[in-house]
């Protein structure tokens, strides 16, 4: 692949990113919630069991501070509660209380709409090979 072409992939892929991310930061701003927040309360739903703060901060990928000052904001809305883990006293679970969920399903219903709409005009087996060229970009990362 020409430099040029791969330049110019990488640019668009960080120009679709952000441009997803702030579309979907405008349609959620209803909800009261900056993205950093929605983004926190998507990825623990997505959790089988409750997290420690330092796995939701890994699977987030923010800090530990900056997550902790995000689940100060939540927790002072009543939407996730921060629990002792018995096993280790310096580690707290992240859990979401249950007021938190019909605004979970409030997010996911605006991001699966958004998600149909940007996918309008997408061929399957194109976004297959897409993915597949994401997965290496991504293997490649975690070799460095």
């Amino acid at each position: 692949m020409p430099l040029t072409d791969q330049h110019r992939f990488g640019m668009q892929l960080a120009q679709m990113s952000r441009g997803w991310r702030a579309e979907l930061d405008r349609r959620l701003a209803g909800l009261g919630l900056s993205q950093a927040r929605w983004l926190v309360l998507l990825h623990l739903a997505r959790f089988v069991e409750a997290p420690t703060q330092r796995e939701l901060a890994q699977s987030v990928g923010v800090e530990g501070p900056t997550l902790a000052r995000l689940l100060d904001s939540l927790e002072s809305q009543g939407l996730v509660q921060r629990q002792a883990v018995l096993e280790d006293r310096r580690a707290k679970k992240i859990v979401l209380c249950p007021s938190a969920q019909p605004l979970i399903e409030q997010i996911e219903t605006i991001a699966t709409a958004l998600r149909i709409e940007l996918f309008e005009g997408v061929d399957e087996a194109e976004l297959k090979v897409c993915m597949r060229v994401h997965a290496c970009i991504l293997a490649n990362l975690e070799k460095s």
